[in-house]
């Protein structure tokens, strides 16, 4: 990332989105002033002795069972573990992370890197399976190190055994790569695809589970547009020059998907169809240029980083980086600020979305983290700086342009019988529980619901 800041006062500028908004439904399940890890014991601790609290950042969150899956890049020296969880019935309102898979997997001993280094975002499939986009990048925000190759690693989440671990090909990335986003298409267990985001480069990598490769794509609709690169967050003002960050994908039913992208710098919206995405023999060629779309503009003050669609629902859900909120628009309708609705937006709770996920459940999870603070100023240790926000989409988008239809929309057929995030499978409970009972009842009270739901969910 390659970034310049100044300091002036700032009037914000509010983008015109969409045909009404919504009674802001999403609520904070989780909050956090500083980062802290579940020790098992001191002697745990002194191993991890170059820890310290202030450095730890999160950044991607995941939903899979009963876990939420929370990253922590190693922006400082002080990071302990770089992909983490938290239990989902877990009432209280700062829970210690826990590093995944173990605790070993994080160590630095006797010379040896460890087994993740430095991820930004992961994503777990319908397979039982967490794919982590491991950058291998260390003190983002001092002395940068590239101290391993960025690497695909995927997990098995019912063993939590690593199952295969790729190395992105040198010619397949720049001195200046940094792959913060993925996004899994899983029809097929055993012909799955990854496509992994490279804001620095740019270009997106796609990667075959089955061919056990991947192939490079570049695309001038990659590139950051230099016209979108001022920012104002908090009150911080900053320059950013970020290429292609948000990565949705919305099947379409036939075994391909609609890739719904767009650069960080940048308020435009563009989409391609998998089809074009996997066939590594052609995607050089000249003909397939064209097969990229330019769906229209998200207006002035625009910027979006990361976005996620409800194959549900068929809406699109995104952060607007400069306006702490979250935005909707319904796939299938035109592209423009009069079919985008605002679904969230707060100057507190929401302040720098970083990432969004939505679970088979239909639950939107959001977590805000108020990242340019932590990059240009400082965050103060007495405040809540990080958030986890959820709700049920159908809720969440009540009185915006992305309600109407969804009721009557069918989901485009899927060739995999597996559902990772079926509520009717053991040990999950289901989510929007979670984010109901915080809303509306004390620690004791939903610990005591939570053991009766978990009891009826065993039951089913």
């Amino acid at each position: 990332m390659r970034f310049s800041t100044f300091w002036r006062p700032w009037l914000l500028l509010v983008v015109a989105v969409g045909n009404g908004s919504a009674i802001d439904q999403l609520r904070v399940i989780y909050k956090w002033k500083q980062m802290e890890y579940d020790w098992p014991n001191e002697e745990t601790k002194s191993i991890f002795s170059n820890y310290k609290q202030e450095d730890n950042l999160p950044l991607g969150l995941e939903v899979a069972g009963d876990r939420i899956f929370i990253t922590v890049p190693r922006w400082k020296r002080g990071v302990v573990s770089s992909l983490n969880y938290i239990n989902i019935n877990d009432s209280r309102t700062s829970p210690p992370l826990i590093p995944y898979p173990s605790w070993e997997s994080h160590q630095y001993s006797k010379g040896l890197l460890p087994e993740i280094v430095s991820t930004f975002r992961v994503r777990a499939d319908r397979c039982y399976r967490l794919w982590v986009l491991d950058t291998g990048l260390v003190d983002i925000l001092g002395s940068p190190e590239q101290q391993a190759p960025p690497t695909l690693l995927v997990y098995d989440l019912t063993n939590d055994q690593l199952l295969r671990k790729y190395p992105i090909p040198d010619e397949q990335r720049t001195a200046d790569s940094l792959f913060a986003n993925i996004a899994v298409e899983d029809y097929s267990c055993e012909d799955s695809y990854a496509y992994l985001g490279d804001l620095g480069g740019p270009g997106l990598v796609v990667y075959s589970w089955k061919l056990a490769k991947s192939w490079i794509i570049k695309h001038h609709y990659f590139y950051p547009d230099p016209q979108s690169g001022v920012f104002n967050v908090g009150g911080v003002d900053f320059h950013w020059s970020d290429g292609i960050f948000g990565l949705a994908l919305a099947p379409t039913g036939d075994g391909f998907s609609t890739l719904y992208f767009h650069p960080l710098t940048s308020t435009m919206e563009f989409s391609v169809s998998t089809r074009i995405l996997r066939d590594f023999n052609r995607i050089v060629a000249s003909e397939t240029f064209h097969q990229f779309q330019v769906l229209g503009s998200r207006g002035s003050n625009g910027q979006s980083s990361v976005s996620f669609l409800d194959p549900d629902t068929g809406i699109l859900i995104y952060a607007l980086t400069n306006l702490n909120a979250i935005a909707c628009w319904q796939t299938g309708t035109k592209y423009s600020i009069q079919q985008q609705g605002r679904v969230y937006m707060n100057n507190v709770t929401m302040v720098f979305p970083n990432d969004i996920k939505i679970d088979r459940n239909g639950t939107i999870w959001v977590l805000s983290d108020r990242l340019p603070t932590f990059m240009y100023q400082q965050l103060d240790p007495s405040d809540y700086n990080f958030r986890i926000l959820a709700g049920n989409i159908r809720e969440a988008v009540q009185g915006t342009i992305c309600s109407v239809g969804i009721s009557n929309r069918k989901t485009p057929p899927s060739t995999n019988s597996k559902d990772f995030g079926n509520s009717n499978r053991p040990n999950q409970l289901p989510s929007q529980n979670i984010a109901n009972l915080r809303a509306q009842h004390s620690p004791a009270t939903i610990l005591g619901l939570t053991i009766v739901l978990r009891f009826l969910s065993l039951q089913a």
